[in-house]
């Protein structure tokens, strides 16, 4: 495994800067340095600035690959002043924000190049690092300029290649189009969370607890839940709810009763008339069962998910998922007999062990189900993951993704009728892609769209819900965190209810 140190002057732009470098060496030990060391580094970088230059200097060890690059060298790039953009007092100076990004995609872009230098390898998503593309793609067009101009922009200052660039574009146009009967500025969402599960997939960081260990406490959770509901309701009454979003975890480890009593609660509080949407997310399918399913029926529910990851037996084994491909077919069927519309279904590529004809094999049995949609997720191992965690246990597994990979997923979807509406980006993303979702026409997720473009307050609800304030036409988000833990959240409900009270008289 490579060693890396990358020592800062300051901390100006470091976390860009490490996660652009992690990008390129995703399998690296990084380590982030304030003062010189005595360690020996296979790649060492240090970043300085003088006057009007950000220098970024590396020294190689002997034994890395591509080693007709030198041993040792640097890059500049621009220091951005207001004097540097011709801005004064009297045309308007422009904002901190505004410079701060200049610098920052300065510094980046110099990176990539030298980066591209060292490794002899480029990214398909160019240096864009905690961006959100379709976001960024959507901003453009939105300030009026043209498709090509985005394209052109994105291409020559965000490095991204041209797939990427006209996938970003896409999107963006689809999500315009999506919402452009929705008044989101002066709306909402809600998200309320259920943070149980049949079992915890090998891959999951989310806030999820076993049900086996919490089912007997399972009631207290809803009541909390629910008190939280009527109370939130309050806070928000007068403002207009487009969407609410139950996931998890896995909604459908509730009890029929307890779906009902949520559900109840929910309608006679907050209200259904007027919902852009309505999604339950049934998940896991060794929760599904007829009488749950017949329980969301009841309620103006018009989206669900039957999520499988997976359709090969040998991996759902190994990532921890206890249920059978022939479950997975089960829950879908059943659903449809009940009269369910628009089913999602969640897959993974770059799960363990799989390769490019496993992906296929999964593909061919999720199109003879013909949902109305699929969301691809590019495995992306976070810090709190059991694969993270023990990743010893599993170093001798591969994890494949690649371009042919993402390209036949695209194909698959465009063949069974779908066309892609939402994309966002996570860190330590297998091949440095994607998640993308995949609609029929009328399909497409809206909630998805709403919280991962920006455009309006997410109200999130339950143990480790994160409520995203947005407001200022978009320019500013506060969050608001409830604690993961389900004892912690039960026993300090009213704590969780306070910190929601104030935020929301605060900035919405």
């Amino acid at each position: 495994m490579y060693k890396i140190g990358i020592l800062f002057e300051n901390r100006e732009f470091e976390h860009d800067v490490y996660e652009l470098i992690k990008a390129f060496y995703p399998e690296a030990e990084i380590h982030t340095l304030y003062e010189d060391d005595e360690a020996e580094y296979d790649l060492r970088f240090r970043v300085e600035r003088e006057n009007d230059n950000y220098i970024i200097k590396y020294e190689r060890a002997e034994n890395l690959p591509n080693q007709e690059t030198e041993k040792k060298g640097a890059i500049t790039a621009e220091v951005i002043t207001d004097e540097t953009t011709g801005e004064n007092a009297e045309c308007g100076i422009k904002d901190a924000h505004a410079l701060r990004k200049e610098n920052k995609d300065s510094i980046k872009y110099a990176l990539y190049q030298l980066l591209v230098k060292l490794t002899g390898k480029t990214l398909p998503w160019g240096n864009l690092t905690g961006i959100r593309p379709a976001k960024l793609a959507m901003g453009m067009i939105e300030s009026g300029m043209k498709n090509t101009e985005v394209a052109q922009e994105m291409r020559e200052k965000y490095l991204v290649s041209p797939q990427k660039t006209a996938l970003a574009i896409t999107i963006a146009n689809r999500e315009r189009e999506i919402l452009k009967d929705i008044d989101y500025e002066n709306g909402y969402s809600l998200y309320i969370g259920i943070p149980f599960c049949p079992s915890i997939c090998l891959y999951c960081s989310f806030s999820s607890y076993p049900l086996k260990v919490w089912e007997k406490r399972t009631d207290e959770y809803v009541e909390a839940l629910c008190k939280e509901v009527r109370e939130t309701a309050l806070m928000m009454k007068g403002k207009k709810l487009d969407t609410i979003y139950i996931g998890g975890g896995t909604p459908t480890t509730l009890l029929p009763h307890q779906i009902r009593k949520l559900l109840n609660t929910v309608g006679e509080t907050f209200g259904f008339e007027g919902l852009a949407e309505f999604t339950v997310e049934a998940g896991r399918p060794d929760s599904i069962t007829r009488e749950k399913l017949e329980a969301i029926r009841e309620y103006p529910v018009t989206r669900i998910s039957v999520n499988p990851q997976t359709m090969n037996q040998e991996t759902l084994e190994i990532i921890g998922r206890k249920h059978t491909v022939d479950q997975t077919k089960e829950a879908f069927h059943l659903a449809r007999e009940l009269g369910f519309d628009n089913i999602n279904m969640d897959l993974i590529v770059g799960l363990p062990g799989e390769d490019i004809y496993m992906v296929e094999r999964t593909l061919e049995q999720v199109r003879e189900l013909a949902p109305d949609s699929i969301t691809v997720h590019s495995l992306a191992v976070k810090r709190a993951a059991r694969l993270n965690i023990f990743k010893e246990k599993y170093q001798e597994m591969s994890f494949e993704n690649n371009q042919e990979i993402m390209d036949l997923t695209m194909k698959t979807a465009y063949e069974m009728g779908m066309g892609p509406y939402y994309l966002y980006r996570q860190k330590n993303m297998k091949g440095n892609f994607e998640n993308v979702g995949y609609a029929k026409v009328d399909k497409a997720g809206i909630y998805n769209i709403l919280i991962m473009e920006e455009k309006q307050p997410i109200i999130a609800l339950g143990a480790g819900g994160s409520s995203k304030l947005v407001f200022d036409h978009g320019k500013r988000i506060e969050r608001v965190e409830n604690v993961k833990d389900v004892s912690n959240y039960i026993s300090r409900i009213d704590e969780m209810i306070e910190r929601k009270r104030k935020a929301i008289a605060i900035w919405l």
